[in-house]
């Protein structure tokens, strides 16, 4: 038999997802409720704003190694200029 799912227990599971970045499967495993169903719920809030929220998460994660690697590639460059000064 079909039980809904209060709506606090939705907004608290896309919170998780959206703020937070907690992976979709896990979000839905941790409060009960199977991935399909919040696969759902995301494609609803999609079709409202307009904007996909695993792929946001997706290119947020991408972003954040992104600059992680033009940190290293910095600090880097720094080094080999400061030992080219030094000379």
């Amino acid at each position: 038999m079909y039980k809904p799912i209060p709506k606090e227990i939705k907004e608290q599971v896309l919170a998780r997802i959206k703020n937070d970045g907690i992976n979709t499967n896990r979000a839905a495993t941790d409060a009960g409720i199977s991935p399909k169903t919040v696969y759902g719920w995301l494609t609803k809030e999609a079709g409202k704003t307009g904007c996909n929220i695993i792929e946001f998460n997706r290119l947020k994660k991408q972003t954040a190694g992104l600059y992680q690697i033009i940190g290293k590639l910095t600090a880097e460059i720094d080094k080999q200029k400061r030992g080219r000064s030094q000379r």
